[in-house]
């Protein structure tokens, strides 16, 4: 056995550690929040419809299976102001807040009607929407349910790349408070796992460009370019021989 063990080479190559960046998403125009409120009053949850939270998991199962977006029914929209309007409360602008901020400007809130003891408060992002628009084998609008997606997760979720895909300049649109900006992405330089774009955020828009055999018209493989280059020949020949006569 220890024969074996020193005469074993590894197969896997370790590279070296590569720390990602997590900066926090700071809620703003046409986020969707998930906000749950609960009080020890039953008067109050009732008012938050707190009521429908079996209709929400219930909601959530049928999401998942069909690819429904469940919180576009269920959660709350920013508009273009950056405010929410919830029972009870009205009003709030939550724009710019991360979602533990905004947690706690709620609670603050909430404190005119029940004591902090009795009350509990989650904010959350309803699921990370992006489009994915190209050279995707799924293209189209998609939203995953979890609190942070990386740009490869969002690739495998829309079906990957197509082969004709230019995988080193995957342009990506990211919205800002202020605009959009524009980012161009090669998924092959390992520095994309420590850069601000390796997790994508809401509202993101991912074009794979199709590389130049696509523009050209060629098949996506060799049977589709064979019989593309025939059906070509056959034309021209055709061409050809009714000019001759």
């Amino acid at each position: 056995m220890q024969e074996m063990e020193a005469d074993q080479n590894p197969l896997i190559y370790a590279s070296e550690l590569l720390p990602y960046e997590t900066e926090e998403y700071l809620l703003q125009y046409n986020d969707i929040v998930d906000i749950s409120i609960k009080t020890s009053s039953k008067e109050l949850n009732e008012l938050f419809g707190l009521f429908q939270d079996n209709v929400q998991a219930n909601m959530m199962m049928q999401g998942g299976r069909s690819g429904g977006d469940v919180f576009f029914m269920t959660g709350f929209t920013l508009d273009d102001r950056g405010i929410v309007e919830l029972p009870l409360l009205g009003e709030i602008k939550l724009s710019g807040l991360t979602t533990q901020e905004a947690k706690g400007l709620i609670e603050n809130e909430m404190v005119r009607f029940v004591n902090k003891e009795d009350l509990f408060v989650r904010v959350r992002l309803g699921g990370i929407r992006y489009s994915a628009l190209g050279e995707f084998r799924v293209a189209g609008k998609h939203n995953i349910l979890q609190n942070r997606v990386t740009i490869f997760e969002a690739i495998a979720n829309a079906g990957d790349l197509t082969e004709l895909a230019k995988r080193n300049e995957l342009v990506l649109v990211r919205q800002y408070p202020e605009g959009s900006r524009m980012f161009k992405i090669d998924l092959n330089n390992k520095n994309l796992l420590s850069s601000e774009f390796y997790f994508i955020q809401p509202n993101d828009m991912l074009y794979a460009e199709p590389m130049k055999v696509r523009m050209l018209g060629t098949g996506v493989n060799f049977v589709q370019t064979f019989s593309l280059a025939v059906t070509t020949l056959s034309a021209v020949l055709l061409v050809i021989n009714a000019l001759e006569n």
